[in-house]
């Protein structure tokens, strides 16, 4: 990223969003880009007083979302009965607890307008598959690890899948181009 680059350590996403907004609306930051538990900010206006702003910063409680999109999903994933399995419920205990996620986008990443969604409640929590798929299709919802995702183009994967989307997760024509940008609130609504 360059010598002037910056790699900011955070807890975690929600503090990562939080200070990527927080740092957006500073003159000193340059591009600031999220991830799981960091912050990178490239070409910093001014990189010392960044680090002095960085150093004062403090956590909020609460992060507000920036916006929320509600995301029709359809459960009939590969993977479907397993977790329904995992979670010692049916496919309709799945959706439920679909339709109660409150995720946020925590950052993009592995495809554009691929979105980590944060908000997944622990014990709901899956390993990965032992051996990824050579394909999944574009717009399947799927679970890996604590994260939930929804693939915007067909792309190897090894997530769990519980069914997909018609929604355009990522188009060049829109701005922004992903739909879930990081800080977006999203609620899944299963059909």
């Amino acid at each position: 990223m360059g010598r002037d680059a910056l790699l900011i350590e955070v807890a975690d996403a929600r503090e990562a969003v939080a200070l990527t907004t927080w740092l957006r609306g500073r003159a000193e930051a340059g591009e600031v880009v999220p991830g799981a538990a960091t912050v990178l900010v490239r070409e910093p206006a001014d990189r010392a007083a960044l680090l002095r702003t960085v150093a004062d910063w403090t956590p909020p409680e609460h992060v507000a979302p920036t916006r929320t999109v509600e995301v029709p999903v359809v459960l009939d994933g590969a993977d479907l009965a397993d977790v329904a399995r995992a979670w010692d419920t049916d496919v309709d205990g799945v959706a439920a607890r679909v339709a109660d996620l409150r995720l946020t986008s925590a950052f993009c990443g592995f495809a554009p307008g691929f979105a980590y969604l944060a908000g997944l409640p622990a014990r709901l929590a899956l390993p990965r598959l032992a051996s990824p798929r050579p394909r999944v299709p574009a717009g399947s919802l799927a679970i890996g690890g604590g994260w939930v995702g929804l693939y915007p183009t067909a792309s190897p994967g090894g997530w769990r899948l519980l069914g997909r989307t018609d929604v355009a997760l990522f188009d060049v024509d829109r701005d922004p181009p992903a739909l879930l940008a990081p800080g977006t609130r999203v609620r899944l609504v299963p059909r």
